[in-house]
C-alpha cells in the first residue's frame, strides 16, 4: 500500500489534430484545463502535459531544495526555480529530452557553490527527478541572490 496517492484524470474527444479534451486533478487546484494538439504542438490556449510535467517537477524540486537547505540549518528566505521540458523528435513522435531548471535562491550563510552544490543534490534527489533517470537528462543553474 502507498504511503501517499494522488489523482489526476483526463478527457479527450475527437482525434489527434481537431480533437480536445480536460485535465483535472483530485484536490480541484487544476479543474477541466483545456489541452489540444494546438496547445501541445503549437501555440493554442491551454496547457499541455509537458508543462504539466515542468510545473510538477519545479515544486518537487523546490521543495526538495528548500528542505534539504533548512535541514542544514540554512533555511531560505525565496527560492525560484523555472523548469523547462524539452522534447526531440523520436521515430514518428516526440520524446522528453531534457528538462531544465533554472533555480535562483536568496539563502544567508552560504556562498554560490555551496548553493550549487545543494541545487545539484536536490536535482538528484527529488522524486520527480527519480522517475525521470535514464530516460530524462536533468540539467540545473543556480544562481544565489
Amino acid at each position: 500500500m502507498a504511503d501517499i496517492s494522488r489523482k489526476a484524470s483526463a478527457q479527450w474527444s475527437g482525434d489527434l489534430m481537431k480533437g480536445k479534451g480536460t485535465v483535472s486533478t483530485e484536490s480541484g487546484t487544476v479543474k477541466d484545463a483545456q489541452y489540444s494538439f494546438k496547445t501541445r504542438f503549437e501555440s493554442g490556449t491551454g496547457t499541455n502535459p509537458e508543462e504539466l510535467l515542468a510545473a510538477a517537477h519545479a515544486g518537487c524540486f523546490t521543495m526538495q531544495l528548500s528542505a534539504m537547505l533548512a535541514g542544514d540549518g540554512h533555511v531560505p528566505q525565496d527560492v525560484n526555480t523555472e523548469a523547462t521540458c524539452e522534447m526531440v523528435r523520436n521515430g514518428p513522435g516526440f520524446k522528453i529530452s531534457t528538462m531544465r531548471l533554472k533555480v535562483a535562491g536568496k539563502v544567508e550563510g552560504i556562498d554560490q557553490a555551496t548553493f550549487e552544490e545543494y541545487v545539484s543534490k536536490a536535482a538528484d534527489l527529488c522524486p520527480l527527478s527519480g522517475i525521470m533517470k535514464g530516460n530524462v537528462e536533468i540539467v540545473h543553474e543556480a544562481t544565489l541572490l
